[in-house]
C-alpha cells in the first residue's frame, strides 16, 4: 500500500526484491525519494520508469488481492467490499522489475508522487536519462493505447520510432493522453522518444479497480 505522499514502504520493497533477485543492479535514490536502477555496463541504455504512489485511500487491515481467472482484485473480507489494488502502477512496477531481470544493460527509475502532479518526474536527476536511447512507461489502463501525445500539444515520441515499435503486431494503437512521468520528463527538456503504454488494469483510481492479466 502506497498513497501518495507515503510511498516509503513500497521503495523499502522494490530495494529488497532488487537486492535479493537481482544483486548486480545499481540502486541510487535522490532527495525527492526517487529511485534510479542501473543493470549492466553499456554506452547506452533502454530504460523503463513507472510511479509508486496511488491514488486510493480506502485500504483495510484485511486487504487481500485475489486472483480468479485472469482478473486480479483487492477485497476486504470483514468489510465485505472491494478496494482498489493501486494497479495503477504496481503493474507498471512489476514490469520495471520484470525488464531489470530479464535484460542485461537495461536502466530503471521509479518516482514519488505521480498521482498528485508528478512530483517526482518534476524534480528527477535529468543527468540519469542521459545515457538512455528512449523512456517507456507502463501507466495507462486498458489493453490497446500506445500514448504517443500529452494532451494534443506535446509529440512524445518521433514517427521513425513508433513505427519502430512494431505495435500493430501486438494490437496497440497510437492515442493521446493526459499528464505521465515521461510527458513531465520531454516538458523538461529531455530529447529523445518517450511513450506511455496500456499495462491490463482497469477503473483506475476506485475502489473496483482490476487488472486483467
Amino acid at each position: 500500500y502506497s498513497p501518495s505522499g507515503d510511498e516509503k514502504r513500497m521503495r523499502k520493497f522494490i530495494r529488497r526484491y532488487i537486492r535479493n533477485n537481482i544483486p548486480e543492479c545499481k540502486i541510487e535514490q535522490d532527495q525527492t525519494g526517487n529511485l534510479y536502477v542501473t543493470k549492466g555496463q553499456s554506452e547506452t541504455y533502454p530504460c523503463i520508469v513507472s510511479h509508486i504512489d496511488q491514488v486510493q485511500k480506502v485500504h483495510s487491515r484485511d486487504f487481500q488481492a485475489y486472483e480468479t481467472g485472469e482478473v486480479i482484485f483487492g477485497y476486504s473480507s470483514r468489510n465485505k467490499r472491494q478496494e482498489g489494488l493501486g494497479a495503477d502502477d504496481k503493474n507498471g512496477i512489476w514490469i520495471c522489475l520484470q525488464c531489470l531481470r530479464n535484460h542485461d544493460n537495461i536502466k530503471a527509475a521509479f518516482f514519488v508522487g505521480e498521482e498528485t502532479g508528478c512530483i517526482g518526474s518534476s524534480k528527477a536527476d535529468m543527468d540519469f536519462f542521459r545515457d538512455c536511447r528512449f523512456v517507456l512507461q507502463c501507466d495507462r489502463r486498458g489493453k490497446s493505447d500506445l500514448i504517443t501525445n500529452i494532451g494534443g500539444w506535446t509529440a512524445l515520441a518521433s514517427e521513425e520510432f513508433i513505427e519502430a515499435t512494431g505495435y500493430r503486431n501486438y494490437g496497440y494503437k497510437p492515442e493521446t493522453g493526459l499528464s505521465t512521468d515521461v510527458g513531465e520528463l520531454k516538458e523538461r527538456g529531455l530529447g529523445i522518444s518517450v511513450l506511455n503504454i496500456s499495462c491490463g488494469y482497469y477503473e483506475p483510481h476506485t475502489g473496483h479497480e482490476m487488472t486483467i492479466i
